[in-house]
């Protein structure tokens, strides 16, 4: 009796040390294993069998970034056995840095980080979160004390890239693999943000005026210039109208000086046949024209007929013979 209670006694002590031996691991996960307190070896993901009694896996220290309560976030420190290989992203608390012009600013600051060998995570870092944590702190105090507050604002590639690259490489011997730095939020004091509000504001002020005075200036170049293209225009339409009316003019007196010319010769041709003077002819007709145009006024009651007059009017009843002569003929 007492023998089969020592044999069920031992059945059950080897199905729990079995049970202990058995150890399943989960997909991008690790353990670190210990024996007889040295390193032994790291498990990979699915089941791994280790001796309950000389082997232990070595804890680590991780911290997370909760909301408590009232809202705030807080740290949550654990010792985990399980060592996460994934992308971690961790939320560092505000932290006040002074630039180059002392001004002092709140930033806020977010990593993303992967551990690559677990070992290194484990045995050269004492509290890997704290390390990275205060690590960060540090270098962008550094950085940020190279840089203005304009320079603060206006370049968080640059300070997300230089942190990404002093970290990566001080991290490298903690087996510790930085991907991206990014800096959520910085906001500078009070009034230095009223002091930048209101010189933004008279900035877009300027712009504003220097819009309007160049949009006001080209309009007036505009209407100068429209004005001035109307004046070109209406002075090469009437130069072109006084053209074309004196070219008109020309034209007309030529034709005139034609008809003249045919018919004092047909005149000419006329009173030669009558052997006649042709210019006492064409004398007596301009001196015709020339009375009609001094009576054909208004008020003209009394005709006073130069004494050369009466040598042309005696010319016209020769001038009357002459072309009842030709008539004849």
């Amino acid at each position: 009796m007492g023998f089969l209670i020592v044999v069920i006694i031992f059945a059950i002590f080897i199905i729990i040390f079995m049970a202990k031996g058995f150890t399943i691991v989960q997909q991008a996960e690790t353990i670190v294993i210990e024996r007889l307190g040295k390193f032994h070896k790291t498990l990979t993901s699915g089941i791994n069998i280790i001796w309950p009694i000389i082997d232990k896996a070595r804890e680590i220290e991780w911290k997370y970034m909760r909301e408590g309560r009232d809202g705030k976030r807080v740290a949550v420190r654990k010792k985990l056995k399980k060592i996460d290989l994934r992308e971690t992203v961790y939320d560092f608390p505000r932290q006040n840095v002074i630039t180059s012009d002392n001004v002092v600013t709140e930033i806020n600051a977010m990593l993303y980080f992967q551990i690559t060998d677990p070992v290194k995570a484990v045995y050269e870092i004492a509290n890997l979160p704290d390390a990275i944590e205060k690590l960060t702190q540090t270098t962008l105090r550094n950085i940020i004390g190279e840089l203005d507050l304009d320079g603060t604002l206006s370049s968080r590639d640059l300070i997300n890239s230089k942190m990404r690259a002093i970290l990566d490489d001080a991290t490298d011997k903690w087996g510790v693999k930085v991907n991206r730095v990014e800096l959520q939020d910085i906001n500078p004091p009070l009034d230095i943000r009223s002091a930048m509000e209101k010189q933004m504001r008279a900035e877009r002020d300027r712009r504003a005026a220097i819009l309007q005075a160049e949009g006001q200036k080209r309009s007036n170049i505009l209407e100068a210039e429209g004005i001035r293209e109307a004046e070109i225009n209406k002075a090469e339409g009437e130069k072109r109208a006084k053209i074309l009316k004196a070219e008109g003019e020309a034209e007309a007196r030529i034709k005139v000086a034609q008809a003249e010319a045919e018919a004092i010769e047909k005149i000419t041709k006329a009173i030669a046949l009558s052997k006649g003077d042709p210019a006492n002819y064409l004398i007596a007709v301009r001196y015709i024209d020339t009375l009609k145009q001094m009576v054909s006024g208004k008020d003209n009651k009394v005709i006073y007929l130069p004494y050369e007059a009466t040598g042309v009017l005696s010319s016209i009843g020769g001038i009357k013979d002459m072309l009842e002569g030709v008539g004849k003929k």
